[in-house]
């Protein structure tokens, strides 16, 4: 009798390249961010140096994609994160429109699909954020 073995499904993480793939996905946002007039009142949210966020933002798009769960295992949340910042439908916007510009540049050309489904989650998650 022979067993066959069934492929396991790709995680996001994995189809999209893993970390080196989600980390530039942060990165292209926050340079977006610090330099896009475009995304001036979600900059101004921030804090002057974004080295921590840009971190932080990558380990929980490594958890949240399926890869390594540490940001998580802190016990982090980022809705609990965002609670005291005030987020508001305008932020919020800019938030995704930086983070679909960011996903679309890195990731888009090669695999649409993909984008398309980190965009339409992630942008559940900013609507439950804005105030």
């Amino acid at each position: 009798m022979t067993t066959e073995t069934q492929p396991r499904p790709q995680t996001p993480y994995e189809r999209l390249g893993g970390r080196q793939t989600l980390r530039a996905i942060v990165d292209r946002f926050y340079d977006l961010m610090d330099g896009d007039p475009a995304y001036a009142q979600l900059r101004a949210m921030h804090a002057a140096d974004l080295a921590p966020m840009r971190e932080s933002l990558t380990g929980f798009m490594v958890g949240w994609s399926g890869g390594p769960r540490d940001w998580f295992e802190q016990g982090k949340c980022v809705m609990s994160l965002h609670g005291p910042l005030g987020v508001t439908e305008a932020t919020a916007q800019q938030w995704l429109g930086a983070m679909a510009r960011a996903i679309e540049e890195t990731v888009g050309g090669r695999d649409p699909e993909i984008a398309k489904a980190m965009n339409d989650v992630l942008q559940e998650m900013a609507k439950g954020m804005a105030r």
